[in-house]
């Protein structure tokens, strides 16, 4: 059953995989990434989104640490009436902070496919 949306809430929209890898998070991950996505929903930017670098703005990274392992999530506002969440996962390097190039390509590409979605279902010809 699909939950309603309250007034001036904007739906999340889950790409690709994302929903999946984000549901294998553990619990306390998934509340505070949940509560940063809400935060977004109704334009805001919880404390622990930073910018995604590399994508222009409106694009942001959810960072949460738990046991020892980075957890991130990707999303973007670029798009006025929804968000959407581009990437989730469990970040693997230990050396530095740079995220993996697989890790951003798949950002990058899912991206571009938020961007069509937009397109054909929101963007009448404005």
């Amino acid at each position: 059953m699909a939950r309603q949306l309250v007034i001036g809430e904007k739906p999340l929209v889950w790409v690709g995989s994302c929903k999946r890898d984000f549901l294998e998070f553990p619990e306390p991950v998934k509340g505070e990434m949940g509560n940063a996505l809400g935060v977004a929903q109704f334009g805001g930017k919880h404390s622990s989104a930073k910018p995604w670098k590399g994508e222009g703005p409106g694009v942001f990274e959810i960072v949460e640490d738990f046991d020892g392992d980075a957890y991130r999530a990707i999303y973007t506002v670029q798009f006025g009436e929804v968000i959407y969440v581009l990437h989730a996962f469990q970040k693997k390097s230990r050396r530095g902070v740079q995220t993996t190039r697989g890790d951003v390509e798949l950002v990058r590409q899912r991206l571009r496919a938020a961007r069509q979605d937009y397109e054909t279902l929101y963007d009448k010809g404005t």
